[in-house]
């Protein structure tokens, strides 16, 4: 019964809208299977099997902690993680929406409002919570354009929970399974499988290895960290790569041009590069198109230079920019 009534709400949810769009079709599956299931008695889960609905509003309550460093050590990392998830998920769901309805979406903003929300929330003994992109492509699908929409939904869904609680709990667990899996494959980009081949391998990398992390550990802010590592990791490595091109100015001058990014990455490839020979008595090192932007890419410099000096060397650095100069003389 229960594969029956999943069957018959995905026939719905993607044939209706061939015959008319007057009516979100997700909206008219669910309608359709909680009245069958009512009427023919139907044995399978509800709503309600899942827990009860209480139709009273909530109340402003302050919570009842110790406001301790103690409490604050036990709930870091939940609400680090809750952070992540949510920022996360509402900046992916704003981007999909912007692509959707060819607009552009505030990200600060939704950002602000989201966080706000969620300490107000907590005083009313509310979950924290996020954009949804289930929600929001089913709501962007049946034609929802402004704000007006978001809000008909969050005050429908009120009445429901405050008017219509016991029907809500009738309402079989197939129609809304068929509802989620409708939107697992309106917004999964498809094409990112095909582009696998044709994206940069380390960024196909990081993608498949966020989602076995996420499935692996059915916890979606250890795919999210795994990822975000890994890309960091990745593009520290790309970013360290320097372009380093020496020639003689004159009989007993050498000249260095380097081009990136030097850092603690970057610094053992700069370092390797400087040649020290007798019949030098100067070294130019060019670091117009560079930029230093840590304590180890100063040392590095400083340690050529000393070394330069050790060989009886003359050492000049030219082309510092303003920050990189800064960073060197902090060094001194």
């Amino acid at each position: 019964m229960m594969y029956a009534m999943l069957a018959g709400s995905l026939a719905i949810i993607y044939l209706l809208p061939k015959l008319t769009t007057a009516v979100p079709s997700s909206l008219v599956a669910i309608i359709v299977m909680t009245v069958i299931a009512v009427v023919f008695h139907a044995d399978v889960r509800t709503v309600g099997d899942m827990g009860g609905i209480t139709s009273s509003l909530p109340h402003f309550l302050i919570p009842d902690v110790p406001l301790t460093f103690e409490t604050l050590r036990i709930i870091f990392p939940y609400s680090l993680a809750l952070a992540l998830v949510g920022l996360l998920e509402s900046l992916l769901t704003a981007q999909i929406i912007d692509e959707m309805t060819d607009t552009d979406s505030d990200k600060n903003k939704e950002s602000r409002g989201q966080g706000i929300a969620n300490i107000v929330t907590g005083f009313f003994g509310g979950m924290a919570g996020c954009a949804m992109i289930g929600q929001s492509v089913i709501n962007t699908k049946a034609g929802g354009r402004g704000r007006l929409s978001a809000f008909v939904a969050g005050a429908f869904l009120m009445f429901l929970i405050a008017v219509l609680s016991h029907i809500v709990v009738k309402i079989p667990m197939a129609a809304l399974v068929a509802v989620m899996i409708m939107v697992s494959i309106g917004t999964f980009d498809w094409s990112s499988i095909k582009g696998l081949r044709k994206a940069p391998l380390t960024d196909s990398i990081v993608m498949v290895i966020t989602v076995v992390t996420v499935v692996l550990t059915n916890d979606l802010s250890k795919g999210v960290f795994a990822g975000v590592l890994l890309s960091a990791v990745f593009f520290t490595a790309k970013i360290s790569k320097l372009t380093i091109v020496s020639h003689s100015e004159h009989k007993n001058v050498r000249a260095y041009k380097v081009t990136g990014q030097i850092f603690f990455a970057s610094v053992t490839e700069l370092t390797n590069a400087i040649v020290y020979h007798d019949d030098v008595e100067r070294i130019v090192i060019d670091l117009t198109d560079a930029h230093v932007w840590d304590a180890s890419g100063a040392a590095a410099l400083e340690k050529i230079v000393a070394k330069c000096k050790d060989q009886g060397i003359e050492a000049e650095l030219k082309g510092l920019n303003q920050k990189s100069q800064n960073i060197m003389k902090q060094m001194a």
